[in-house]
């Protein structure tokens, strides 16, 4: 990457431009500091025959197609389609909300600090990089004009406080859903993106929405800009904290809304103002019914595991909410599966989306970073195999169990807490005592948690090693999210399956199915079970259209 510089001072230029040079490759390019424009054309004097340059300029991208001049040769400058100035847009109270590492100083005390363009740029991808990456990678597009994607974190150009806490968090590169839907969302462009989960879809729409806020300078106190919404509160509230951590640097404010909690805290946090906001639909529906809250400004809009949602019964409240949207905004929608009415729903939300695809989503699939073991146990030797599992693991390694009701979700956690650190979580618990257990997970003081389905939708915890279906859930649609809490954000994990022939032989020829895909070995009990029975009974597996 190489930074652009100043060109000599140059008296024929009106009035405020200025000339740079693209350290990229030579060329001059001009600057407004006055309107924040760019633009290759040399400007023309006042009153001159030539228009006004545009605040827009559309030149090639790497695929031949048009892209705005805030973005070139892949790197990400101020007026980019209306994002990426250096510094943070005023807050509620009237404060700047962000002026860290990524602005210049204004020695002039002007105020044209905020908006002077970001001087960088990155070398661009050829068509046969860009081809052999999504290959590589299992990335499909669908839509008009598709940027290249971005294939390292300095490639995107944002400001230097984002870029540090990604490095600092350990990152080495975009996972493949950031760095496809990243140039796409900075085109302002609606975006569906189907993936499976431990994907890094959270920063994939996070990370843009913070920039959106640079540019949308509105007063949070009115209400937020940025919306996430959120199947469960577990969710949520891991949204929210992964919004904390990148806005650390940052003025940028956010909270969380969700039920089983009281309502006057979140109450104060909208009347104090939040630029973000992060809610599940029941809540906010609540909150908007009773003028708590207003939608007026919002902006940019995100649907994270609209599946879920759906599956969840929340299609009547989404539909509520977005109707107190205005419809001039961006939309987002991450889904991990692309059933039909997942389908419908992105018809009727957003504008000529361009759809991302991440691996095959015409079939339910397993993460293949994922090593799954399907074990033929009986139910009274269930607990001494999950003590074996247990044991062979590094002491402290963090282990998710799944049982099928909450009276053996407190009746094991109860047992295995006897000689490890172990704690149940399921919908019979208050939100205090859910978020007491998941903290005492976190921090390893309980690296066991066993949970029911519905508990643990939407958790998202690092480092899990290890993922025991103590009892087979309901469906093999469940089973590919139960296991999907272990091998995320590229790491690796390993599932044990307990499996009962009376219980769960009809989901046999499903699961195997699953384990074929992810090339995982298929016992052969398991296949001598599905050679004499179906599969089905409440689980969904099989074709999904494309968008």
């Amino acid at each position: 990457m190489v930074g652009a510089r100043y060109a000599p001072a140059d008296p024929t230029l009106p009035q405020p431009w200025r000339a740079l040079i693209d350290g990229n490759n030579g060329n001059i390019y001009y600057w407004n500091p006055t309107t924040n424009v760019t633009q290759y054309d040399r400007p023309s004097p006042p009153g001159g025959s030539v228009a006004p340059p545009p605040s827009v300029v559309s030149r090639p991208n790497s695929q031949g197609s048009a892209q705005a001049s805030g973005i070139q040769n892949g790197s990400f400058s101020a007026n980019s389609a209306g994002y990426g100035s250096s510094a943070m847009g005023t807050g509620s109270a009237g404060g700047q909300r962000h002026s860290g590492a990524g602005t210049y100083d204004d020695s002039n005390g002007d105020g044209s600090a905020a908006k002077r363009p970001r001087m960088e740029a990155c070398a661009k991808a050829s068509p046969a990089e860009v081809e052999a990456y999504r290959k590589k990678h299992e990335v499909t597009v669908m839509g008009e004009d598709v940027p290249a994607p971005f294939m390292s974190f300095e490639a995107a150009g944002f400001p230097p406080e984002v870029l540090k806490e990604l490095l600092k968090a350990g990152f080495q590169a975009p996972s493949p859903i950031q760095a496809q839907s990243w140039p796409i969302v900075m085109q302002q462009k609606d975006v569906v993106a189907v993936a499976k989960t431990g994907s890094g879809k959270t920063l994939g729409y996070l990370v843009p929405s913070f920039i959106h806020l640079q540019n949308h300078k509105n007063n949070s106190r009115m209400g937020p800009t940025v919306l996430v919404l959120a199947p469960t509160r577990e969710l949520a509230t891991q949204i929210e904290d992964e919004c904390v951590k990148f806005t650390k640097s940052s003025k940028i404010s956010s909270t969380c809304l969700y039920g089983g909690a009281p309502k006057g805290p979140q109450i104060r946090d909208i009347e104090r103002g939040a630029d973000i906001v992060i809610a599940t639909p029941g809540r906010l529906n609540d909150l908007l019914e009773t003028k708590k809250v207003s939608l007026g400004q919002v902006s940019y809009l995100v649907l994270d595991e609209a599946d879920r949602m759906l599956d969840m019964g929340f299609e009547p409240q989404i539909r509520k909410i977005l109707k107190e949207i205005p419809p001039k905004r961006q939309t987002l929608m991450y889904t991990a599966t692309w059933p039909k009415e997942v389908r419908k729903m992105a018809g009727d939300f957003l504008k000529n989306p361009v759809q991302v695809n991440i691996g095959n989503t015409d079939l339910l699939t397993a993460n293949k970073s994922i090593t799954q073991h399907v074990e033929m146990v009986p139910h009274y030797e269930k607990q001494r195999r999950a003590e074996q599992i247990i044991r062979s693991q590094e002491p402290g390694s963090r282990i998710i169990i799944f049982c099928s009701t909450k009276r053996m979700c407190d009746t094991l956690s109860r047992n295995l807490g006897r000689d490890f650190g172990a704690a149940a979580i399921h919908g019979d618990k208050t939100q205090q005592e859910r978020e007491s257990v998941l903290s005492l997970f976190k921090n390893g003081k309980a690296p066991i948690l066993v949970a029911t389905d519905v508990a643990a939708r939407g958790l998202d915890v690092k480092d899990v090693r290890v993922v025991i279906n103590y009892d087979f859930p309901t469906g093999i649609e469940d089973y590919v999210h139960r296991i999907g809490r272990t091998g995320r954000a590229g790491a690796t994990g390993t599932a044990y399956t307990f499996f009962s022939k009376d219980k769960d032989g009809k989901y046999a020829k499903g699961l195997i199915k699953i384990l074929e895909g992810a090339n995982q070995e298929v016992i052969p009990e398991l296949r001598e079970m599905a050679s004499g029975g179906g599969y089905g009974g409440g689980g969904s597996y099989g074709g999904r259209s494309s968008f």
